[in-house]
């Protein structure tokens, strides 16, 4: 499994059969919301476009959207959030995760950083 992160603090890892990836917020990223209170995840079916909005996360703080990383297809949203949304806060890079997608071009990973640069972008900010 290969992780990439954006510059907007989403982070994807991407399968072992490189056709499938799962979606998130940084830890960063869920620091800055403060406690998250709701997250609206994309419905199983849903085509995104990277850049594009994918999901809503709303916190005590403000609401943000959260922008797909990839193009690709949502194969399911992470059901747990609903219940819970404060698992983001718990497990952001792990159970928090947002929604599985298949994707569309494999080539739009080329754009995003790995740990190592993301921690560096996140340091300079």
């Amino acid at each position: 499994m290969s992780r990439y992160f954006t510059t907007d603090h989403e982070w994807i890892d991407v399968a072992a059969d490189g056709e499938t990836a799962t979606v998130g917020i940084t830890d960063y990223a869920q620091g800055q919301l403060g406690d998250i209170v709701f997250v609206e995840v994309p419905a199983s079916g849903t085509r995104i476009e990277k850049g594009g909005d994918a999901a809503v996360v709303e916190s005590v703080k403000a609401a943000s959207d959260v922008y797909a990383p990839v193009s690709g297809t949502v194969s399911e949203g992470n059901p747990a959030l609903e219940g819970d949304p404060s698992l983001v806060n718990s497990a952001a890079e792990t159970d928090g995760w947002f929604f599985t997608l298949v994707l569309n071009d494999k080539g739009e990973l080329d754009g995003l950083m790995d740990e190592t640069a993301y921690k560096a972008f996140v340091a300079g900010l």
